[in-house]
């Protein structure tokens, strides 16, 4: 079972089987380059925005990225062509989390409509 409300109130939690089989889709470009890492985060916020827009949450695996063996494994020798993962993101549905903290526009922006100081910021709960 997995626990969805392990920070909530006691009286809120909600368990639920895990699923038999799990979606898992690796990010990744036919190249290593730096601007294959900018079109991977591209390409990531693409996905996730579709994703929330078709009410799929996804999680970010990106743990075994980090490791370079592990890294390989994920697009090496099985592939037609070499490839290299840049993220691995499981999909599935499940209860809406907790929303971000977020600033007002008013308080990014300055009286003038110009970015406000850096440290204004520090106001974010």
């Amino acid at each position: 079972m997995r626990d969805f409300g392990a920070h909530r109130h006691p009286a809120v939690l909600v368990s639920r089987p895990f699923e038999k089989r799990p979606s898992i889709s690796v990010l990744s470009t036919a190249h290593d380059r730096r601007v294959d890492w900018l079109r991977a985060g591209q390409a990531l916020e693409r996905v996730l925005l579709v994703a929330t827009a078709h009410g799929v949450r996804a999680s970010l695996l990106h743990q075994a990225l980090e490791w370079p063996a592990l890294r390989e494994r994920l697009t090496g020798e099985h592939h037609t062509r070499p490839e290299h993962a840049h993220m691995v993101i499981r999909f599935g549905y499940g209860p809406e989390g907790a929303p971000s903290p977020r600033l007002t526009a008013r308080q990014v922006l300055d009286d003038s409509g110009h970015a406000a100081r850096a440290d204004r910021f520090s106001s974010l709960p």
